[in-house]
């Protein structure tokens, strides 16, 4: 059997405002408490663990394949909100969305300074 993420931790100053952020935008319900963690279940069985870290964070880059749809949802949610949003990683390509692949994505940064990626077609080739 190959492997298969289940969870991850994503550090946070705030475990539950980070994973609010994430599950807001993409239409979730709030996330639980677990332990020392704020756990949002992800579709595909993953779950991120938001945990509270006293040190500084380390920002980490998740990216969520979205269909053009549920994008759609999303990138309403980022501009409703008004949240800058970059279509590139390295955040040269403020206000715009990239449309690698035939597909669509955009970049966002959460409260914690992750960056959030939103795409509707995967990087990956064959």
């Amino acid at each position: 059997m190959p492997a298969r993420l289940d969870h991850t931790i994503v550090h946070s100053r705030d475990r539950f405002a980070g994973a609010r952020f994430l599950a807001e935008l993409i239409g979730e319900p709030d996330p639980k408490p677990f332990g020392p963690f704020a756990s949002l279940p992800l579709a595909g069985g993953v779950t991120l663990d938001y945990l509270d870290v006293r040190a500084g964070i380390t920002p980490q880059h998740l990216a969520f394949l979205v269909s053009e749809d549920e994008f759609d949802e999303i990138f309403g949610r980022i501009t409703e909100r008004e949240l800058p949003y970059w279509a590139d990683p390295m955040h040269d390509k403020p206000q715009q969305i990239n449309h690698h692949f035939g597909g669509r994505g955009v970049y966002i940064d959460d409260p914690d300074g992750h960056s959030i990626e939103f795409i509707t077609h995967t990087y990956v080739t064959d």
